[in-house]
C-alpha cells in the first residue's frame, strides 16, 4: 500500500474498510476485505468496477446468493492431505462449504456476467462427497447409526447391554436393598453403572466403590451383579470408538482426494463474497460507478460516506485536466477540510472497487500514490511545533510525488509569518506541480488566491458563508476565490464600527480593491446561481409536460389499434362461424337431395341454398362495416329514440343486434344466444320494432318450412374451437326443437377433452332449451359424443 500509507488513516479509508468488511456474508471474506488496498493499475481498477457493477446487478434481479466459506477450509485440506483424521466439525465445514458451491453455481443462471462468470466457472464439482458427510455425520460430535454397518450392529449390543444393567439396578433400587440407597438412582461414574449407597450400609451391598460425595455420606458403587455386564459395556464401547475413527478416517481421505477442489472452491467463494459485499455497500451509500479512464477529477454532488444522509452537503468541483491545481479559500469551519478529504477518499475508494456516493457523470483518474498534509500533529515529545510537524509532512510529499499522485494540503504555510508563510506555499505549490501531481489546497492567504488568478492550470475556489445567519453553507463554489469575512462577522456580532474603521484603514489599497472585487463576483455568481436554478426548474417542467403529452398521444394511439384488431378478429370470428353453420346445413340438404329426388324438394333445397348465400352475403357486409367503423364520424346522433326491438349496428363490433331494454344511456342488445350491454353512443339505428318483428317472422318462414323434417339427431363439430362449435349448435338446435327432437347428438370427439369441456359449458348456461345432458355410453361414442336432451314445447 505504498503511496497509501498515510491517507489510510488521515482520510478515514480504514473507516470505510471496516463499513464494508461488515457487509460480508462469511467469516472468510470478512478477513479479506479487511486487506483491501487501492489498486494503482487502471485494467484492474476497471476489472474492479465491472465485478461491483454486475455484482449489484444481480442483487438487484435476484436477491443475495447463500455463501459459506468457514474458516480453517485449507487447514483442514492440508491435515487430511498429510494423512491426519479430520474432526466431525471440520468435516461439516467442508461439506457446508460444497452445499453452498452447488447453490451458488446455479445463481446466475441466464444473466450475462463476463466479469463474474470466471468465478462461477472456477466452481468444481465433488460428486457425493457434502451428501456423505451429511448422512454420516448428524452433529458436530455425533456420527449416525448407519455410518457403517458395524457401527449399526455394536450400538444396537450396546443398548441391549445398557438395557440388562438397568433391568438388574433397578431391581436394586426397588427390591429389599432400595433402603440402604441414598436415591433409588442408577448413574455413571467413570463410565460404568453406579447406584448411591449410603455409607453406613456399604457392606449391605457387595461391589467396587468408583466415586463418594463431597461429603462422604453417599458412596457411589457397582454391584457385583452388573460388574460382568459393564465391562462388556466398555469393551463395546471402546469397539464404537475405534469404528467412528475409522468413518471419519475414510471421510478424510474423500476431503484428501478432493483438497485441490476444495481449495479452489474455497477461494472462488470467498471471492465472491468480496465482490458482492461491494456491490451491498455501493448500494448502502448509493454509490455510482466513476469513470475511471481520463485524467481529471470530476465529482457531481458528491456526499462524503461518513457524514449523516441527513447533514451531508453534497458539493461538485471538476479541476485536474487543464488546471491541475485546486486553491480552495473561506472561513473557517466553512468546508475546505471536508472537501480536501472527499477528493482523496473517494480516489481511494474507486481505486478499491467501490462504487462513491455521486450522481451520474461524476470521474476519477487512477492514481499512483495520494499524500495528504491535513490536521496539526503537532508533537511535543519530538518538540514539533505547528508548522513544524507541517513542513516534516511537505517534505516527505516532496520526495515521494510526482507524475500520477494526488498531493492534498491542508492551509499550507500556516503557523508562521504571513508574508513568509504565504511565499513557502506559492514556492511548494510550484515544486509540487512541476513533478506532474494534482495539488489541491486550502489557505487563508490573499496572496495565494492571486496567484491562482494570475497563473495558468490554477483554479481558485471557496467555500460559500452566509452572512445572514453567520454559518457556512458548506457549498463549494470554483473559479471565486473566498473572503475570510472577518470585518462583517466582528460587526454582526457587536464589533465598534470606529474600531472596524480603523483596522480597514490600515489595510492595503491593492487589498480592499480585490476583497471588493471579490464581493462583486460572489454578488455576480449568486444571482447567475438563482437564474440558472430557475432555467433548469422550468426546463424539466418543460421536458415532465413533453413526455406526458407523448406518452398520452401513445396511449391512445395503441387504444385505437387494440380496438380495431379487437373488431377485425371479432368479425372475423363471425363470418368463420357462419361459414362453418352454411357448411353444416349445406351438408344436411346435399344428404336431403339424395334422399329424395322429387323435383319439388329440389325446389325447396334450392331456395334454402338461395337464403344461405343471402345469409353470408349480409354477414361480408356486415365485416366490411366493421372494418371500417373507425373512420365514421363521432357525431353520430339517432335519427329517433331507440325503442326496444329495435335493429341496430354495434359500432365497435360491427355485429347486428336487437334492443332489449333500455336504462338511461345504457342499452342491453341481444344477437343470436349473446346478451351485450353497451353505450347509447356505440349503437347504430337500422330499422324500427315493427319492421324488424317482420323481418323475423319472415326469416324464420323461410328458414324452417323447408329444413325441418331435414333435421338429423346428430350435429358434428369436430375441429372447431369452442366458440365456433357452439355457434353451430346455437342454431342447430332450434332446428331440432322445431322438429320435435326430443335427444340429439353433439359429435365433438375425445382429443384432449379441451372442445368437450368447453361446450358443456355452454350446455349448463343453456337452462332455457336443454333440459339436462350427458356423456355417450358404449356404441354411442363413449366420451366423444355429448347426448342431449331438449325441452320441447308439447
Amino acid at each position: 500500500m505504498k503511496g497509501f500509507q498515510k491517507a489510510n488513516t488521515v482520510l478515514e479509508y480504514d473507516k470505510i474498510i471496516t463499513k464494508l468488511a461488515s457487509f460480508a456474508a462469511t467469516a472468510s471474506a470478512h478477513s479479506a476485505l479487511t486487506e483491501t488496498v487501492p489498486q494503482t493499475d487502471g485494467v484492474i481498477v476497471s476489472r474492479l468496477l465491472n465485478e461491483t457493477e454486475e455484482a449489484l446487478n444481480l442483487l438487484t434481479i435476484k436477491g443475495m446468493p447463500t455463501f459459506s466459506a468457514p474458516q480453517g477450509i485449507f487447514h483442514s485440506a492440508d491435515r487430511a492431505e498429510k494423512n491426519a483424521t479430520l474432526t466431525m466439525p471440520e468435516l461439516l465445514n467442508i461439506a457446508s462449504l460444497l452445499r453452498a458451491v452447488s447453490s451458488v453455481k446455479k445463481y446466475p443462471a441466464g444473466k450475462e456476467i463476463p466479469a463474474l462468470e470466471p468465478y462461477f466457472t472456477s466452481f468444481m464439482d465433488v460428486k457425493g462427497l457434502a451428501e456423505e458427510i451429511g448422512m454420516k455425520i448428524v452433529g458436530e460430535d455425533t456420527v449416525a447409526d448407519d455410518a457403517s454397518p458395524e457401527l449399526y450392529r455394536i450400538r444396537r449390543e450396546i443398548r441391549r447391554a445398557e438395557t440388562n444393567v438397568r433391568d438388574t439396578l433397578a431391581a436394586l433400587t426397588t427390591g429389599e436393598h432400595s433402603k440402604y440407597l441414598r436415591d433409588a438412582v442408577v448413574t455413571i461414574r467413570s463410565g460404568r453403572y453406579v447406584i448411591p449407597v449410603r455409607a453406613e450400609h456399604k457392606n449391605e451391598i457387595k461391589g467396587l466403590v468408583h466415586d463418594s460425595s463431597a461429603s462422604g455420606q453417599t458412596l457411589f458403587i457397582e454391584p457385583m451383579a452388573v460388574l460382568e455386564a459393564n465391562n462388556k459395556l466398555r469393551e463395546l464401547k471402546g469397539r464404537e470408538s475405534e469404528e467412528i475413527e475409522k468413518i471419519l478416517y475414510n471421510l478424510s481421505q474423500s476431503v484428501a482426494q478432493n483438497s485441490n477442489a476444495i481449495r479452489i472452491n474455497y477461494k472462488a467463494m470467498t471471492d465472491l463474497d468480496c465482490i458482492f459485499a461491494r456491490a451491498r455497500y455501493s448500494s448502502d451509500i448509493m454509490g455510482i460507478r466513476p469513470q475511471t479512464n481520463g485524467k481529471a477529477i470530476k465529482l457531481v454532488r458528491a456526499r462524503h460516506p461518513l457524514i449523516p444522509r441527513d447533514k451531508v452537503v453534497p458539493i461538485s468541483v471538476e479541476f485536474g485536466d487543464k488546471e491541475n491545481t485546486l486553491i480552495i479559500t473561506g472561513p473557517n469551519t466553512g468546508g475546505k477540510t471536508v472537501t480536501l478529504k472527499t477528493l482523496g477518499l473517494f480516489a481511494m475508494m474507486a481505486q478499491s472497487g467501490l462504487f462513491i456516493p455521486c450522481d451520474d457523470g461524476s470521474a476519477l483518474p487512477v492514481f499512483n500514490g495520494i499524500f495528504p498534509d491535513i490536521g496539526d500533529e503537532q508533537s511535543i515529545e519530538q518538540s514539533l511545533s505547528t508548522f513544524s510537524s507541517h513542513m516534516v509532512n511537505v517534505v516527505s510529499i516532496l520526495k515521494e510525488c510526482g507524475k500520477g499522485s494526488l498531493c492534498l494540503f491542508d492551509e499550507l504555510g500556516a503557523g508562521t509569518d504571513p508574508t513568509e508563510g504565504a511565499s513557502l506555499a506559492i514556492a511548494i505549490l510550484e515544486k509540487v506541480r512541476e513533478s506532474g501531481a494534482i495539488v489541491a489546497a486550502t489557505t487563508h492567504y490573499s496572496e495565494l488566491k492571486v496567484y491562482a488568478l494570475d497563473t495558468d492550470g490554477v483554479l481558485n475556489a471557496s467555500c460559500e458563508f452566509d452572512l445572514a445567519t453567520l454559518k457556512p453553507t458548506y457549498r463549494l463554489i470554483t473559479g471565486i476565490p473566498g473572503r475570510s469575512n472577518a470585518f462583517e462577522i466582528s460587526r454582526r456580532l457587536g464589533m465598534e464600527e470606529s474600531v472596524i474603521n480603523r483596522a480597514k484603514e490600515r489595510l492595503a489599497e491593492d487589498n480592499i480593491r480585490f476583497e471588493d472585487v471579490i464581493v462583486r463576483l460572489e454578488e455576480t455568481e449568486q444571482d447567475l446561481r438563482k437564474e440558472r436554478t430557475e432555467s433548469q426548474k422550468a426546463r424539466a417542467e418543460a421536458q415532465n409536460i413533453k413526455e406526458q403529452a407523448t406518452a398520452t398521444a401513445q396511449q391512445l394511439h395503441d387504444r385505437a389499434e387494440a380496438e380495431l384488431d379487437k373488431a377485425r378478429a371479432q368479425a372475423q370470428r363471425i363470418l368463420d362461424a357462419a361459414k362453418a353453420a352454411s357448411n353444416q346445413i349445406f351438408a344436411q340438404l346435399n344428404e336431403l337431395k339424395k334422399a329424395d329426388a322429387k323435383r319439388l324438394e329440389m325446389e325447396r333445397i334450392e331456395e334454402a341454398r338461395k337464403a344461405i348465400r343471402q345469409n353470408l352475403k349480409e354477414t361480408s357486409a356486415a365485416i366490411n362495416d366493421a372494418e371500417e367503423f373507425e373512420v365514421e364520424e363521432d357525431n353520430y346522433v339517432l335519427p329517433r329514440p331507440l325503442q326496444v326491438g329495435d335493429k341496430v349496428l354495434l359500432a365497435d363490433i360491427g355485429r347486428e343486434a336487437v334492443v332489449k331494454s333500455i336504462s338511461g344511456d345504457n342499452v342491453f342488445t341481444v344477437s343470436g344466444r349473446f346478451e351485450t350491454k353497451t353505450h347509447i353512443s356505440n349503437i347504430r339505428l337500422l330499422a324500427n320494432a315493427a319492421a324488424v318483428e317482420k323481418q323475423l317472422k319472415q326469416k324464420g318462414k323461410a328458414q324452417y318450412t323447408h329444413s325441418v323434417s331435414a333435421v338429423k339427431k346428430e350435429i358434428d363439430v369436430r375441429g372447431n374451437t369452442g366458440d365456433d362449435a357452439w355457434f353451430i349448435i346455437d342454431r342447430y338446435l332450434e332446428d331440432a326443437i322445431l322438429a320435435g327432437h326430443e335427444f340429439v347428438s353433439v359429435i365433438h370427439g375425445k382429443g384432449t377433452g379441451a372442445l368437450r369441456a368447453a361446450l358443456w359449458q355452454f350446455f349448463r348456461q343453456d337452462k332455457a332449451r336443454i333440459k339436462s345432458f350427458r356423456a355417450g355410453r358404449y356404441g354411442e361414442g363413449d366420451l366423444g359424443v355429448t347426448v342431449l336432451e331438449l325441452k320441447i314445447k308439447k
